[in-house]
C-alpha cells in the first residue's frame, strides 16, 4: 500500500469570515466545520512525490487549474520544489480510480475522503484517488474571491457519498447526436458534482464493424468512443454503454438486410426465434465488450411492447414472456462471460411474475420512473424488486424530452421522490435520465437538473430547491453574474410550467399545433392570464440572463437557456394571438366595414407587412429558428438537424400562408360582403408533431 502525501503550507494571516459569506457548496459535505478566518492562495505550487499514479495527477491538476483561473497565477503541478507555499496530497490505499462491483459507500468508503485548512496548510486525504479527485472538487467550491484577494475559509471535512453509484444516462439515438467535445464537456461538467457513471445510451448511435449499413450519418466511431472512455476515467467517471439489445432497435430493423430479424417486418423489436438473431448479438457483444473496458452493461430490455399486448389480448403467441426470459438470460450471458455486470430496465421484469424468478443471477435492475409522486406512485416499479432479493438501482429523469424548456420543478421532485424511495429499498444508486425524444431538445438546458441529480445522490440531506438556482449558479458562473443566471433560471422554470396549464405537459409538441382549431381557440382564450405569465417569465429570464453577459459569462454558457426563454416567448404570443385575431375580426360586425375601419381595425393590425400580429410571428420564427440551429450545431452534429429544422419552416410557412389568405381576401371582397369565420382562412395544417 503505497501514500503519497501533497501538503499545502500556507503562509499568511487569517482574517475573519461570518457564515453568510461562506460559499455555498454542491454537494452539502456530510460533515463540515469551519473556523474563524480564511487563507490565501496566491503564489500556490502542486508537489507530487515518487512513485506517484497516473490518477494522482488528476486530482493534483484539478486544484491546480481550478486555482489558477481564480488567481489568475500559474499554479505548478511537480514532482519536485520546496517552501512552504506547497501542496501535497494523502492516499492511503489502492488507486481505486473507478467504481466496481458491490461497491460500498460510507465513511470510510473508497471514495469518502478528509480535507483540513488551517492557518498552516490544508491536507487532503483519501483512501483512493476518486477521494482526492472529490475532495479537490471540494476545494474549488470553497474559493472565494480573485486574483490576489482569492482565500479559502479555514475548514475540516469529512465527505462521502451516499449512494455507491451516482450516474447520468444521456441520449445519443432518440434525437440530436452529440459531438465527441460536447459529450466530453458533459463529463467536466459531472465531475464538478461528484458523479462517478456516465451511461451512453446508444440504440445503434456507435460504429460496429461489419454493419456499414447501420446508421452511417450518425453515430460515434470506436476511436471516439475509446476517447470519450479516457477522457471520463480521468475524470473518475466510468464511461458504461447503456444498449437496448431486446426492443427499441427500430434503427437496425429499418435497414431491409436485417428486417428479417424483427417480430415484424421493420419493427422494433428482435424475434428471439429467428436462427439470425444470438449469431448477431455474440458479434455485438464481443464488440461493445472489448470497445468499453467498464465492468458494467446495461443491456435495455424495456418497453417491450409486443409482449404487453400479447398479454392484454390474452393470446400465447409463443409465450412471449417466457421467450424474453430466455433472451434477457442469453444476452446477459455473452457479457458475463466477459467478466460484466449486467444491468437491464425493471419495467418488465416487475410486470411479469414469472420473468422474476427466472432472472440471470447478479443481474442489477433499473427501476425507472420518471414523475414525482408519493411512496405509493413508485410501489410498483419498485416495491417488487427488494421483495424478490433483486439487486436494483433507481432512475429519474430531467423532464425535458418533449417540454419546450426543462421542467426543473417536476425533475427536482421525481429525484428527490425517487431517492427517497431509493434509500428505503437499499437502492445501489441513482441513474438520472436524460432523453430527447422530440428531437427538438437542447441539452445544455437540462445541466441545471443534471447537477441536481449527481449532487443529489451524493448527499444525505435533500437538496434545498428553494435555493439551488442560486447555489447553482454561484458555482458554476463569475459572482458578479451568477444572481442574474439564477433568477433566469427560476423564471425559465416558472414559464414553462405556466405554459403547460395552457398546452399540456408536452408542451415542445403542442408548440406546433394550429391555433385556430375550435379545441386550441376556447383552450387559449380561457387562460389569456396563463400566456401573459408565461411571456412576462420568459421576457424576464431574457433580460437577466442579457445583464449576465456584460457581466462576464461566456455566450455559449447560457445560450440554450436564452433560446428556450425565446421560444417560451413565442408560444405565449403564438396562442395569444388566435383568440386575439378572432376577437378583433368578430368585432368588425357580419360584414365587411368601410375601408377606413377595414384598414385602422384590421389589415393594419393584422396582416400589414410593416409590423402587425401576423409577420411579428413571422419575424419572430425566423430569427429564432437561425438562433435555435447556431445553438444545435455548437453542441451536436448536423445530423436530424435539417428534419428538425423542417418544423420551424413549415411553422413559418402557416403564418405567411395565413397572411396571404387574409390579404387575398381583403383584395377580393368590398365593403358590405359577408366575413366568413375566421378560422375558416385559416391554413389547416401546421408543423405538428403525432
Amino acid at each position: 500500500m503505497r501514500v503519497f502525501l501533497i501538503t499545502l503550507v500556507l503562509a499568511g494571516t487569517l482574517r475573519g469570515v461570518g457564515a453568510q459569506e461562506r460559499r455555498p457548496l454542491l454537494p452539502q459535505p456530510q460533515q463540515i466545520h469551519y473556523g474563524a478566518g480564511r487563507v490565501p492562495i496566491r503564489d500556490l505550487a502542486v508537489r507530487l512525490p515518487a512513485g506517484f499514479a497516473p490518477e494522482d495527477v488528476d486530482a493534483a491538476k484539478a486544484i491546480s487549474n481550478c486555482l489558477a483561473e481564480r488567481s489568475g497565477a500559474e499554479v505548478q503541478v511537480s514532482t519536485a520544489g520546496s517552501g512552504a507555499r506547497v501542496i501535497v496530497l494523502e492516499r492511503t490505499g489502492l488507486v481505486g480510480a473507478l467504481p466496481l462491483p458491490g461497491e460500498q459507500p460510507g465513511p470510510e468508503s473508497r471514495e469518502a475522503y478528509w480535507l483540513t485548512i488551517t492557518p498552516a496548510r490544508v491536507e487532503l486525504r483519501a483512501v483512493s484517488s476518486a477521494g482526492l479527485y472529490y475532495g479537490a472538487q471540494t476545494i474549488c467550491q470553497l474559493v472565494e474571491g480573485s486574483g490576489d484577494s482569492a482565500t479559502v475559509p479555514e475548514v475540516e471535512i469529512h465527505d462521502w457519498p451516499e449512494f455507491a453509484y451516482r450516474g447520468t444516462m444521456v441520449d445519443m439515438s432518440h434525437g440530436p447526436l452529440p459531438t465527441e467535445d460536447e459529450v466530453k464537456r458533459q463529463l467536466d461538467f459531472l465531475a464538478r458534482w461528484k458523479a462517478n457513471q456516465y451511461y451512453f445510451y446508444s440504440e445503434a448511435s456507435i460504429e460496429l464493424k461489419g454493419y456499414p449499413l447501420l446508421n452511417p450519418g450518425g453515430r460515434f466511431s470506436q476511436d471516439e468512443v475509446r476517447r470519450i472512455v479516457a477522457y471520463g476515467k480521468a475524470r473518475h467517471i466510468d464511461v458504461i454503454p447503456c444498449l437496448e439489445l431486446y426492443g427499441h432497435l427500430h434503427d437496425l430493423f429499418r435497414v431491409e438486410k436485417y428486417s428479417s430479424l424483427a417480430d415484424m417486418p421493420h419493427g422494433t423489436e428482435f424475434d428471439p426465434r429467428n436462427p439470425g438473431v444470438m449469431p448477431l448479438l455474440e458479434d455485438w457483444a464481443k464488440q461493445f465488450g472489448a470497445l468499453f473496458p467498464s465492468r458494467f452493461v446495461h443491456i435495455g430490455f424495456d418497453e417491450t411492447f409486443q409482449i404487453e399486448m400479447a398479454a392484454k389480448q390474452g393470446t400465447n403467441r409463443g409465450n412471449p414472456a417466457a421467450l424474453f426470459t430466455h433472451q434477457l438470460g442469453e444476452v446477459a450471458r455473452l457479457f458475463q462471460q466477459q467478466g460484466k455486470t449486467v444491468m437491464a430496465w425493471g419495467d418488465i421484469i416487475v410486470k411479469f411474475p414469472d420473468i422474476m424468478q427466472q432472472l440471470p443471477p447478479g443481474l442489477i435492475a433499473i427501476a425507472w420512473d420518471y414523475d414525482p409522486g408519493p411512496p405509493e406512485h413508485y410501489a410498483p416499479r419498485l416495491a417488487p424488486l427488494p421483495a424478490h432479493h433483486i439487486p436494483h438501482m433507481v432512475a429519474s429523469g430531467v423532464t425535458m424530452w418533449n417540454q419546450i424548456s426543462p421542467d426543473f420543478a417536476k425533475s427536482f421532485d421525481n429525484i428527490d421522490d425517487f431517492l427517497r424511495e431509493g434509500r428505503k429499498s437499499h437502492a445501489l444508486g441513482l441513474m438520472n435520465t436524460i432523453w430527447t425524444d422530440d428531437g427538438q431538445a437542447l441539452m445544455r438546458a437540462a445541466w441545471p437538473g443534471i447537477a441536481y441529480g449527481a449532487a443529489a445522490a451524493w448527499q444525505s440531506a435533500p437538496i434545498d430547491q428553494r435555493a439551488f438556482f442560486a447555489t447553482y449558479s454561484s458555482l458554476m458562473y463569475p459572482a458578479a453574474a451568477a444572481q442574474e443566471i439564477g433568477s433566469a433560471l427560476d423564471d425559465l422554470a416558472q414559464a414553462e410550467v405556466a405554459i403547460q396549464g395552457v398546452l399540456g405537459d408536452d408542451s415542445m409538441l403542442e408548440f406546433w399545433n394550429n391555433p385556430f382549431t375550435p379545441q386550441m381557440l376556447k383552450k387559449c382564450a380561457e387562460h389569456q392570464d396563463a400566456l401573459r405569465k408565461t411571456r412576462l417569465l420568459a421576457e424576464d429570464a431574457e433580460e437577466h440572463l442579457d445583464r449576465a453577459g456584460s457581466r462576464g459569462v461566456r455566450a455559449d454558457a447560457v445560450t440554450s437557456f436564452l433560446v428556450a426563454g425565446r421560444m417560451l416567448d413565442y408560444a405565449g404570443a403564438k396562442f395569444q394571438t388566435g383568440p386575439e385575431l378572432v376577437a378583433m375580426w368578430r368585432k368588425l360586425g357580419p360584414r365587411r366595414p368601410p375601408d377606413e375601419t377595414w384598414w385602422n381595425e384590421w389589415e393594419s393590425q393584422a396582416t400589414y407587412q410593416d409590423h402587425s400580429r401576423i409577420v411579428d410571428l413571422m419575424d419572430a420564427m425566423s430569427e429564432l429558428r437561425e438562433q435555435y440551429r447556431q445553438d444545435w450545431l455548437a453542441q451536436y452534429r448536423p445530423y436530424r438537424m435539417a428534419s428538425a429544422l423542417g418544423r420551424w419552416d413549415a411553422e413559418y410557412e402557416f403564418w405567411r400562408q395565413l397572411q396571404e389568405r387574409l390579404i387575398q381576401f381583403s383584395n377580393t371582397s368590398k365593403e358590405g360582403d359577408a366575413l366568413p369565420p375566421l378560422e375558416s382562412l385559416a391554413p389547416s395544417t401546421v408543423a405538428r408533431i403525432p
